[in-house]
């Protein structure tokens, strides 16, 4: 897929099939966050990977705004050796990005991060950043709801050349 379209068609997508990601899918996934750029090259982002239903489903029960989650196949979540918030979402992009060149979507989710972080035994001292749930998209549910659905603001109205 034509780096271009991939950036320009991806869209968040909340709506999953019952259907796994096969490991070297996750995998290529992984290596997108792996491999983003870091601020000083520091590397901060590590990855929890839940795939176990009833952790994700635990995950899902942390938030009301994360309920979709639990129809997930996979949640990354980034931890961070020292919080860089650009990095984490570098990095969560490059997965997202991946991911929906190989037909998975993706959307981030919020959630408390401290529960998040006692759910899945983070270490003191690391930094619960975001989460991201991952599945095969229902083309029959693939589009925007029409009251999110929008179009952007042109091109002309956003950028500003040599000055405001």
């Amino acid at each position: 897929m034509d780096a271009y379209r991939a950036v320009v068609d991806k869209r968040d997508q909340r709506i999953f099939l019952e259907r796994p990601i096969p490991d070297a899918t996750l995998e290529r996934i992984l290596q997108a966050g792996r491999m983003t750029g870091s601020s000083k090259n520091r590397e901060p982002n590590r990855f929890v990977v839940v795939r176990e239903r009833a952790k994700v489903a635990a995950i899902a029960a942390l938030g009301p705004q994360a309920r979709w989650v639990a129809a997930a196949a996979a949640v990354v979540v980034i931890v961070q050796t020292e919080r860089h918030d650009y990095d984490a979402g570098r990095c969560a992009q490059n997965m997202m990005v991946v991911a929906w060149g190989d037909g998975v979507g993706s959307c981030p989710a919020h959630v408390d991060e401290t529960q998040l972080g006692a759910l899945l035994r983070v270490p003191a001292g690391l930094h619960v950043n975001r989460l991201i749930a991952f599945g095969y998209i229902d083309p029959a549910r693939a589009m925007p709801p029409r009251s999110v659905a929008r179009r952007r603001l042109p091109l002309d109205e956003l950028a500003h050349y040599e000055q405001w």
